[in-house]
């Protein structure tokens, strides 16, 4: 690990401003991904800011019937609370399903948003990888690359996004809130994680010095019999191979609106659009959520050890789907 000074932000205006004026700071809360990647020299900030002390922990219902998380609200605070138990079970689903107890008590929604890729490769400084070191080469595209993405990768990464919690997030419409030097910005969750392209290096619409605030989840009365689920190697503590967070508003047997994002097989958070449009206005049921599914894997590229994910990412959809369709 390198040098590295410690500042712990009393309020957000000193953390923004230590932020902006130093181009290797870093922000840190929880730390469950930084601090490993600083152990294994993937990351190297020459200065912690730390916001621990922001007053960003809550979780309110906005106005138009919506709900607003803090940025430092924990994640096991998060699953267990009780307007997202009951408004967004997909949410606290999705958050309970990942890591551990400990680090659930530790990880908080910003640094959720920003987890970095579980690529093995991006892991160890020993390989070349795009990622960490732009333009060294990707050595998952020829490698090892069972758990990599099959939707939205390129020539130059195919990392696959690690977040559960992210899914769900997508799948809700969630919107980013972020201040920063050049004042607020409110992004879209669709567009505030980037795919690869040419520039693996560059994984969120986040500037240098912004820092995000919260998350505004709208109002989406049918969320509340939404579903997620994963499929991984072992029960607990393991990443996605693919997972799904759905959610179906169906009256009279018809379905009349949808939301599905997928994870485990992407290098961002992955709403399909297609897979929703494939549903609405269809009896709900199997040949619906079969096409929901061929929808939403269409244009999936495999590589030599992952293309069983394709496959499974539909099947785990379509079960997803049938769940939610039976809490209609």
């Amino acid at each position: 690990m390198h040098p590295f000074l410690y500042t712990l932000a009393a309020d957000e205006p000193t953390a923004r401003r230590i932020a902006a004026t130093d181009p290797a700071a870093a922000f840190i809360a929880g730390g469950t991904t930084l601090i490993d990647l600083m152990k294994l020299n993937v990351e190297h900030p020459a200065q912690l800011v730390d916001i621990t002390r922001l007053p960003l922990a809550k979780v309110e219902e906005l106005p138009d019937g919506g709900i607003r998380v803090g940025a430092m609200v924990r994640n096991s605070d998060l699953a267990n609370h009780m307007l997202i138990q009951a408004r967004y079970p997909v949410l606290s689903q999705a958050l309970l399903a990942g890591a551990s107890p400990q680090l659930r008590n530790m990880a908080t929604t910003g640094g959720n948003i920003l987890q970095r890729t579980r690529c093995w490769y991006f892991r160890d400084t020993a390989t070349p990888c795009n990622k960490r070191d732009p333009g060294s080469g990707c050595s998952a595209l020829h490698g090892q690359n069972r758990i990599h993405a099959v939707l939205g990768a390129s020539d130059h990464c195919i990392a696959t996004h690690a977040s559960d919690m992210c899914v769900a997030l997508a799948a809700l419409g969630a919107i980013v809130r972020i201040h920063g030097p050049s004042g607020d910005r409110a992004l879209p969750f669709s567009i505030f994680h980037l795919v690869p392209g040419a520039h693996p290096e560059r994984e969120t619409a986040l500037q240098h010095g912004e820092l995000i605030v919260g998350i505004d989840i709208p109002r989406l009365p049918f969320a509340t019999r939404s579903v997620y689920l994963k499929v991984r190697d072992r029960r607990s503590y393991a990443f996605a191979l693919a997972s799904a967070a759905v959610a179906l508003d169906i009256r009279d047997g018809i379905i009349r609106d949808a939301r599905v994002a997928l994870g485990g097989v992407a290098t961002k958070p992955w709403r399909s659009q297609a897979a929703e449009s494939a549903l609405v206005g269809k009896t709900a049921g199997s040949a619906a959520y079969h096409a929901a599914a061929m929808a939403a894997l269409e244009g999936a590229v495999p590589r030599a050890r992952n293309a069983f994910k394709i496959e499974l990412a539909k099947r785990t959809l379509m079960r997803a789907l049938a769940r939610a369709g039976a809490l209609a």
